[in-house]
């Protein structure tokens, strides 16, 4: 078998040696070097700050790129010490910056102040480890999620994922009238939310305090878990470890397992839920039934047309 090969002509002028090459800085060369040179700055004055020298497995360089574009875009303006610190995140109080996607004015994450979020106001920053997150355990609750159908099989990814998630629950169960911390902005592996409480006087959970009057506390645990699965979420992992108490309000936390109702562990996760619930208030010296509980969740919203609400039906129907 035999092919013809062209060759290319010649140029006229091929050029030498002595020709001139533009090598002069660009606008765009000089922005990429003075954001270099912030960013460097940025990663040594936190990884030089007392309260960040024990976090060193935190801050690895994307996660710093991470915190430095929510820097950047004004979402956080000064960051403080470590609010709480787990084997898969841990938390940082921070002072809120002048972002342009403001929370709503006069709601908890904008600090009550007209203008939606003000350099005054604290915030929490949520930095999920990716080298030491529970993977596997990350995995049984995004497998099943149709938000999250096709994920990578990698950790990083699914690191990633846990925080789009969390964050995605947050202002679905906030839509939906649950108390809980509002979500602000995510990053990669960053999340920024409503500090609830402050740092030097932290919000308590609900196993480290007297609970004054445990058949209210009850009736808002519940109807919580009935607005949540009625927004088409459970929590996944509630119990008196994920409920805090904040000038007399109840919070509903760490929401970053919450899956929803077509999870095919659905079931599974909502018994558990009413089971450690029910553990609870039933020590509280509440007769709280679980198998009740779960039928006043799932129970449809009354419809006052009279016809039944097809979608609550559907979405009651966990097995």
């Amino acid at each position: 078998m035999s092919e013809d090969f062209g060759l290319l002509e010649p140029a006229d002028q091929p050029g030498d040696e002595w020709e001139q090459l533009d090598v002069s800085d660009t606008e765009a060369d000089r922005i990429a070097r003075r954001q270099d040179r912030e960013f460097d700055e940025f990663r040594k004055r936190i990884k030089d700050t007392e309260q960040f020298k024990l976090q060193e497995s935190v801050f690895d360089d994307a996660t710093l790129a991470a915190v430095y574009k929510l820097v950047q875009d004004g979402y956080v303006d000064a960051f403080g010490g470590p609010v709480s610190t787990g084997k898969e995140a841990s938390v940082f109080e921070a002072l809120g910056g002048q972002a342009g996607e403001r929370p709503e004015p006069g709601s908890e994450a904008a600090g009550g102040g007209p203008e939606g979020v003000t350099p005054e106001r604290e915030v929490a920053v949520k930095v999920y480890r990716i080298n030491s997150s529970n993977f596997r355990q990350m995995r049984e609750y995004l497998e099943g999620d149709p938000r999250f159908e096709g994920i990578a099989s990698d950790k990083k990814a699914v690191v990633l994922a846990w925080t789009r998630k969390e964050f995605a629950n947050l202002e679905r169960a906030r839509k939906a009238g649950v108390r809980v911390p509002e979500p602000i902005a995510v990053q990669r592996n960053v999340l920024v939310m409503e500090l609830v409480g402050h740092a030097e006087e932290r919000a308590r959970r609900l196993s480290e305090v007297d609970v004054e009057n445990p058949e209210t506390a009850y009736e808002v645990v519940r109807e919580y878990m009935r607005r949540l699965y009625g927004a088409g979420l459970i929590h996944g992992d509630l119990s008196e470890y994920n409920m805090i108490i904040h000038e007399g309000e109840l919070v509903i936390i760490d929401l970053g397992q919450a899956v929803t109702v077509h999870h095919p562990n659905a079931g599974e996760f909502l018994a558990r839920d009413c089971e450690n619930v029910a553990a609870f208030f039933t020590r509280q010296g509440i007769d709280v039934d679980p198998d009740d509980l779960r039928a006043y969740v799932t129970e449809p919203e009354p419809d006052p047309s009279g016809e039944p609400d097809e979608e609550s039906s559907a979405g009651a129907d966990v097995e």
